[in-house]
């Protein structure tokens, strides 16, 4: 995947690691300036590989897809500052959309990526086009979901008390993070995206490098706070908050509380809850998600939508596959039926 370095960053320069999906490539040196464009921001120990089931959907693939990894995530390289926060995070991204020169984005952002969405919405809002926000956590960190996060850094961090990694302790860490994340912890493509990143955690992740850890999977959650009325007053792009049902960490009443919040501050704000979903409903529930981020993005577009491409693959799709995903065939859909 390409990278991109940029040098006046808190902390000192980064390079980020991208990718970019055009209607007719997988893996795009430059989106297509025609069609609209969507930015995605992966959760918290999940880096692009997170959005697999988004950039290999023909109907998302007509549009531009670009994910990044964030700080300590995924392929992304560079420093950490100690008073890093929400607000440095969004300066990465708003930095490097201007370095790419993306147009204002859809944003597509799950978790993690939610609480960055919502920052640049505020600090930039002229590079926003809309938010797209998979469990939206725009509200203080409930006390059950800052323990359980807690837990997941004791554990990893007790896993590197000595130069000898303490394996147990480690996996110990990945279980509570799989615990938060999804439902269904078991199926092939779960078990393939821990074989893709564990790798990469364990090297961003070790003794040398725990204080990165904390800042960037636990501080930021737990330093939060709500966001105020007279802060969301400067949202001013339509908003769609998209709820798991099954999520162990942030009840239904979590989001509703922040869609009333919005709704109060004038944003065109609505709720989608999906049943069955966990925290990263955008993953195991893909094929209920997709069709609704689809119509809000051409809901939201000025001019046509260009025609729907009739067969796509993630760009992550083989390296998946080699690390054990057994993809499950497509399921046809309405045009289908009616063809």
């Amino acid at each position: 995947m390409p990278t991109i370095k940029i040098d006046k960053l808190a902390g000192g320069p980064i390079t980020f690691n991208y990718t970019i999906s055009t209607p007719t490539s997988s893996s795009a040196k430059k989106i297509d300036p025609k069609l609209p464009t969507v930015l995605f921001l992966h959760p918290v120990y999940v880096p692009s590989q997170a959005f697999n089931f988004q950039f290999s959907d023909p109907k998302i693939r007509q549009f531009n897809l670009v994910a990044v990894d964030m700080r300590a995530h995924g392929e992304t390289k560079g420093k950490v500052p100690k008073d890093f926060d929400q607000e440095m995070a969004a300066e990465d991204m708003a930095k490097f959309m201007t370095k790419m020169k993306l147009p204002p984005c859809h944003i597509f952002a799950l978790s993690l990526g939610t609480i960055i969405a919502l920052q640049m919405a505020l600090s930039h809002p002229e590079l926003i086009a809309s938010l797209f926000l998979v469990s939206p956590l725009g509200l203080e960190e409930p006390a059950e979901a800052a323990e359980g996060r807690q837990a997941i850094y004791d554990a990893w961090a007790e896993g590197w008390r000595t130069n000898t990694p303490d394996q147990e302790e480690l996996a110990y860490a990945v279980r509570g993070a799989l615990e938060l994340g999804f439902y269904d912890r078991n199926n092939t493509f779960v078990q393939a995206i821990v074989a893709c990143i564990l790798p990469l955690c364990m090297k961003a992740w070790n003794t040398a490098h725990l204080d990165d850890y904390r800042l960037t999977t636990l501080d930021i959650f737990l330093n939060r706070r709500s966001l105020t009325i007279e802060e969301l007053k400067k949202i001013k792009v339509p908003v769609k908050l998209i709820q798991g049902l099954e999520d162990v960490a942030y009840p239904r009443e979590y989001a509703e509380e922040f869609l009333h919040r919005l709704q109060d501050a004038g944003v065109d704000a609505s709720l989608e809850s999906i049943p069955g979903a966990p925290h990263f409903a955008c993953i195991e529930n893909h094929a209920t998600v997709n069709p609704i981020f689809h119509e809000f993005v051409v809901q939201h577009t000025e001019g046509r939508v260009p025609p729907t491409t009739k067969e796509t693959l993630s760009p992550w799709e083989s390296v998946l596959k080699k690390k054990g995903w057994v993809k499950e065939p497509a399921v046809l859909g309405d045009d289908s039926d009616d063809e």
